[in-house]
């Protein structure tokens, strides 16, 4: 059989080392962009034959073996001077086929596909056993068999936790200046709202006054003239002039509609204090119903006549939680239903426009955008048997739903490992509701059959369905906000 082998191998290809693109490691990079060695050799071959290339090659770790043009396993460097070191190892396996060696010295090799990340492929090779662990790597490409020595991933498995770790201090850092931005942002707008009110709670105590002060003018004046039926002719050209018959009609109308704006303009100055408000250590009882409104309130400007608010509220107990927090994270689930909802209405009307272009009669009515806001004090059943009281807060709106990749990025945002390196306003919300306040926060798509995308405290998807749900009337994207009751 050696004989056989001997006479068949082909000769040897001489290795060549693919460069890859070790100098632009990134936190994504896979194995084929470090130095691959790439060197074939058939099992017929001899051992002499391999020991000359490596005398030629100094740097490369192995040779790939190969039977009849098929992968075969793999013959390292090191392996090779372990058999040639033992007694009696240079004539017994030097002269023979590569076969023979093999026999003895296999063992079991690591796989991995090229595009295999870097720090996964670390982590496998540092899983081996320990007479392993210097072994090179067998990495399968498209264009064939490579070596990967297991030194050079280390070396750049480390490269790139250098990288993670400068990202991750340069994230922290920005996060904190944005923290500290939006610290002086919210005290700057806080004090402005406590100066608003000032002046409004001036115009709204005298209001009252004004409107006594003016009733009071006015049965005078209606006394004056039952009393002098017949005035001077200067009074009552003075009459005239003034239009007192319209100013007696229209002065209780402005007194009203200056006390309405001096409301509304409190109600304002009072959400931007509380939306501003700086979180104390400890929670406290919130009435949430007065936060939704408050958050509305300030995107009145962005509620054009185009969206409607739908509100069903139930009766709730004051729900102790970091008002700030929760105000924020109530704002990104508004913001997100208005940004679909304002794109929809857009398309709506451009694409009403063009058919009433086409067909002015029969061109359908679009659906009118619409978030519908739902409150209920809910019971949970848990596994050991004892019943806990929640409060669930439902957004839903009739916008087009989430998409497969908008999907897939919310669910990474909301993983623990990808929550640093995708965080956007939702994921944030996830992280206060589910970590500071130990709720629930859901996210439902009618887009996926109303298939729940829900994530555990630990990153994982687990879909759970509540016991008790409202079914919501739109079939847009549905957010859910579950917060414990004590």
């Amino acid at each position: 059989m050696s004989s056989l082998f001997s006479s068949t191998a082909a000769p040897a290809l001489p290795p060549t080392v693919a460069a890859g693109n070790s100098q632009v490691l990134h936190l994504e990079s896979v194995l084929r962009d470090l130095q691959l060695h790439q060197f074939h050799i058939e099992l017929g071959c001899s051992g002499l034959e391999l020991v000359q290339v490596f005398e030629r090659s100094p740097l490369l770790p192995g040779a790939v073996l190969m039977e009849n043009g098929n992968f075969a396993g793999l013959m390292s460097r090191r392996r090779l001077l372990e058999f040639l070191i033992r007694p009696r190892g240079l004539e017994l396996f030097l002269p023979e086929p590569l076969w023979v060696l093999h026999s003895y010295a296999r063992y079991e090799l690591l796989l991995l596909a090229g595009d295999t990340p870097i720090l996964a492929a670390a982590q496998q090779a540092l899983r081996r056993s320990p007479e392993l662990l210097s072994e090179p790597i067998v990495v399968q490409t498209q264009q064939g068999y490579y070596l990967l020595d297991v030194h050079e991933l280390n070396i750049a498995y480390w490269q790139i936790r250098g990288v993670e770790t400068q990202v991750r201090y340069e994230r922290t850092q920005a996060q904190m200046i944005q923290s500290d931005k939006m610290a002086s942002l919210g005290r700057l707008v806080d004090g402005v709202a406590h100066e608003i009110l000032d002046p409004v709670s001036f115009i709204w105590g005298n209001l009252s006054h004004i409107a006594a002060y003016s009733q009071a003018l006015l049965t005078l004046l209606a006394g004056y003239e039952t009393a002098l039926p017949n005035p001077p002719a200067d009074l009552a050209n003075l009459r005239a002039d003034l239009e007192l018959d319209y100013v007696r009609a229209d002065l209780p109308r402005a007194i009203e509609s200056v006390k309405t704006g001096a409301e509304r303009l409190s109600k304002l100055a009072s959400s931007l204090q509380n939306f501003c408000h700086i979180d104390e250590v400890h929670p406290k009882p919130t009435n949430l119903h007065e936060a939704i409104d408050g958050i509305l309130l300030l995107l009145k400007s962005r509620l054009s006549s185009d969206i409607q608010v739908v509100k069903d509220y139930g009766h709730l107990p004051p729900v102790l939680c970091y008002p700030g927090q929760l105000n924020q994270v109530l704002m990104n689930i508004l913001s997100n239903c208005l940004d679909s909802l304002l794109s929809q209405a857009v398309s709506q009307q451009v694409d009403a426009e063009m058919r009433r272009s086409i067909n002015p009669v029969g061109a359908p009515v679009p659906t009118k955008p619409t978030i519908e806001i739902r409150t209920k004090v809910c019971t949970h059943p848990q596994a050991k048997g004892a019943d806990t009281r929640w409060v669930l807060i439902q957004f839903a709106d009739n916008g087009s739903g989430l998409s497969q990749e908008a999907q897939r990025q919310l669910l990474e945002s909301f993983s623990v490992k990808r929550r640093t390196e995708k965080e956007t306003s939702l994921s944030v919300s996830y992280q206060i509701i589910t970590a500071k306040h130990g709720g629930k926060f859901k996210v439902r798509s009618h887009s996926v059959a109303n298939q729940e995308l829900q994530r555990s405290a630990r990153g994982e998807t687990t879909p759970e369905t509540a016991p008790v749900h409202l079914e919501p009337r739109l079939t847009g994207t549905e957010f859910e906000i579950w917060l414990p009751l004590g």
